[in-house]
């Protein structure tokens, strides 16, 4: 079975979701939110440091998935700030030598949707519908984590079923 880990990086709080992905259907294995306290940003990366190191371990994926860095021209302050949490996941899966791949957000989106400029609810729909969840994944982090996992999922699958015609 692959295992992917999804991570959507936030300072305060960042989601992650483990899926599954053993023939062609994938599964939730694990979901949750790192959070941080207070403090400057130091201190929160270092939180967030060791609560990834902590999931990663536990999880033991095979590979971790973000979404391509992106930066809107008028928040560049947000692009910043994420680009620190984001530089985080990066390290401690190398750490731990998990390769990782990232994505754009469009391809996320139309990866799961169909469309790459779909809602954040679409997602959340497609997400429900897809893992089979009772209720929508909370925070919005955790959708936006299992989205960038089901992606990979996606494109593993694709890979796999292009193997196989050959």
């Amino acid at each position: 079975m692959m295992l992917i880990l999804g991570i959507d990086p936030g300072l305060r709080c960042t989601g992650y979701g483990a899926v599954g992905l053993e023939g062609l259907a994938p599964s939730l294995l694990e979901a949750g939110v790192v959070r941080t306290g207070g403090g400057g940003l130091a201190e929160r990366l270092c939180e967030l440091a060791r609560g990834l190191q902590e999931v990663m371990e536990s999880v033991k994926p095979g590979v971790v998935v973000v979404e391509s860095l992106y930066s809107h021209y008028k928040h560049p302050r947000t692009a910043i700030l994420m680009g620190h949490a984001r530089g985080v996941v990066l390290l401690c899966a190398s750490q731990l030598g998990i390769p990782v791949i990232a994505y754009p957000a469009t391809r996320i989106k139309k990866s799961l949707t169909g469309n790459g400029r779909a809602s954040k609810l679409q997602m959340q729909r497609t997400i429900l519908h897809t893992l089979k969840l009772a209720a929508m994944p909370e925070p919005p982090d955790v959708a936006d984590a299992l989205a960038v996992a089901l992606c990979h999922a996606n494109v593993m699958r694709h890979e796999a079923m292009l193997e196989k015609q050959v």
